[in-house]
């Protein structure tokens, strides 16, 4: 067993140790471990040096006074007292000469590669990795390195660089063809692909293309290659390797809340439900049950979708919800059917639009009513969180308005609500993680009397405001001499959490929720704020967070007198 390890070495000691087996070797490790070691670090320890730049180094590495490099690998002694590793780097270069061509229209030698800079083995790779990258970005897909001479002038410490590029032909795409799909049809797959036949190659396409497949949820796997070598007529052939998923799925969900009551959800999916990676979700909800609240809320949603229904990315929908909704202020039984259009501008960012008919029954402490809505849901999306469900880094914004008008005319606005979230991380591994979330809303023209109930704003919940009880947040409002309490015309929220790992599974969770709502539609002029605050515990598994908070109210007469507690999967927010 060797007793010690010794580097004596130049400028580039840090990366000489990254870059050294010997050095990752345990107490675990046999000789013959070490001889292994030994005999694959010249190798790597001359990269390492390559890659600071010095040509003219020299390696010795002994084990017990003899060279590693001259014992058998397979003739270890039986123990080992000692190994040097004895590294001279020598000078360190620079670029002399350096000629790559043909370049790509209007770009130049990086300066990277100038007379004066640091002669790195990698910053070679990278400019000839750029440049191939350039010439297939401009339609050249099988660009590749058919030359390159590297020479070392050891008496000027210069390093030669001679690379030759052939871009080849410039190709446009042929007809993609299709494999592996046993159910989803072929010209279906073309469509949502989109890859644009008889157009320029261009490796972004080809990206855009998979991700479109993938997009669906259709597949388990998607892989999209070019061929290597041009076709007829100037072309360049593609070709995409499916996997389809299965087509059905069930899931469900569950939530606690000890003033919430449990919600229960479950779900059955259709992945392909026509033959063109057709979606059909139905989905059953029930909330509120053993709540304080006045009674049960129950839900019954079906959503279809159809992509690339109006070019690649543009997707067709149609989402339908039966509802009854009984809280402590208002009772309302609903029917809602909603049609539009999703439009992906990019990977991150969603447009969707629609046209949409409400019809429900209310009963609330402003009285009985009826009423039919036309309704044109609009909604904006940016996401670039690292996970959607347990995101630690980046951030999400979305942004929703809602015009409506009633049958009769008597009754227009328009209701309005953005979501924004942030996320940093900090520490080793990432294991400290804040996150904060604002939420506005507003509610325009529909006086609130008048305004259908669940178009109001209220605060207090998990949702909101933790540790404040489930829409304990609302304003007063005169309705023929007497105050009732309503929801408001406008709303305010904010929630921070400080997300600390303790273990790989487990981490710890501080939160501190406010939240407003206001009478009139401007968000923040007149109304009332509340706080809550606790903390939680997460407990990481395959479909998601368990997460678990204890919240008390933050402001008010009652703060620090009540506990509330909330049980889920996922992360709050």
């Amino acid at each position: 067993m060797a007793q010690d390890i010794r580097l004596v070495a130049s400028t580039a000691r840090e990366a000489l140790n990254n870059a050294s087996l010997l050095r990752a070797l345990d107490d675990t490790a046999v000789p013959q471990d070490y001889i292994a070691a030994a005999r694959a670090d010249y190798r790597r320890l001359l990269t390492a040096l390559y890659a600071q730049g010095y040509y003219g180094g020299t390696i010795s590495i002994t084990i017990d006074g003899a060279e590693a490099a001259n014992l058998a690998p397979l003739a270890a002694p039986a123990s080992i007292s000692e190994i040097v590793i004895t590294v001279t780097a020598g000078a360190q270069f620079t670029f002399g000469e350096v000629a790559i061509a043909p370049l790509p229209p209007a770009a130049d030698i990086p300066a990277d590669l100038g007379p004066r800079e640091t002669a790195r083995s990698g910053m070679i790779r990278t400019v000839a990795q750029q440049s191939l990258r350039s010439w297939r970005e401009l339609g050249y897909p099988l660009a590749q390195v058919n030359s390159q001479q590297i020479v070392a002038r050891h008496a000027d410490e210069k390093l030669d660089v001679t690379i030759g590029l052939d871009p080849g032909p410039q190709l446009r795409f042929s007809a993609l063809e299709v494999s592996g799909n046993r159910r989803v049809r072929s010209e279906r797959v073309r469509a949502i692909a989109g890859l644009p036949e008889g157009v320029i190659y261009s490796p972004a396409a080809v990206d855009r293309a998979q991700a479109r497949l993938r997009r669906t949820g259709t597949f388990n796997s998607v892989s999209l290659t070019t061929a290597d070598q041009a076709g007829p007529d100037a072309t360049i052939g593609a070709q995409v390797q499916l996997d389809e998923a299965k087509r059905r799925r069930i899931g469900f969900g569950l939530e606690l809340s000890s003033i919430e009551g449990v919600t229960v959800s479950t779900f059955w999916l259709h992945r392909n439900l026509l033959g063109g990676a057709e979606r059909l979700r139905v989905e059953a909800v029930v909330s509120q049950i053993n709540a304080d609240a006045d009674g049960v809320d129950y839900a019954l949603r079906g959503s279809f979708s159809r992509p690339a229904t109006l070019g690649p990315d543009t997707d067709f929908y149609i989402n339908t919800e039966i509802a009854r909704q009984d809280e402590d202020s208002f009772l309302i039984d609903s029917v809602e059917v909603e049609a539009g259009l999703t439009r992906y501008l990019r990977d991150d960012l969603t447009l969707q639009g629609g046209i949409g008919l409400l019809t429900a029954r209310e009963d609330s402490d402003l009285g009985k009513r009826d009423y039919t809505l036309l309704i044109l849901p609009l909604r904006a999306t940016l996401d670039r969180r690292n996970n959607a469900s347990a995101a630690s880094a980046g951030y999400y914004l979305d942004a929703r308005a809602t015009p409506f008008v009633s049958s009769d005319g008597d009754l227009d606005g328009a209701r309005l609500y953005g979501d924004a979230r942030i996320y940093r991380s900090f520490g080793a591994d990432d294991g400290f993680t804040l996150a904060a979330r604002g939420l506005v809303g507003s509610l325009l023209g529909a006086p609130i009397a008048e305004a259908p109930a669940d178009f109001l704003y209220y605060s207090g919940g998990g949702g909101t405001v933790r540790g404040q009880p489930y829409q304990s947040l609302g304003v007063q409002t005169q309705v023929g001499g007497q105050i009732v309490t309503t929801g408001g015309a406008s709303f305010l929220a904010a929630q921070l959490e400080a997300r600390y790992a303790i273990r790989d599974k487990i981490a710890l969770v501080g939160f501190y929720d406010t939240g407003f709502v206001g009478d009139t539609a401007m968000p923040g002029e007149s109304g009332a704020w509340h706080a809550g605050a606790g903390v939680g515990l997460r407990y990481t598994t395959g479909i998601g967070p368990i997460r678990l908070d204890l919240g008390t109210p933050a402001s008010g007469d009652d703060a620090g007198e009540s506990l509330q507690v909330y049980i889920g999967i996922g992360q709050a927010f």
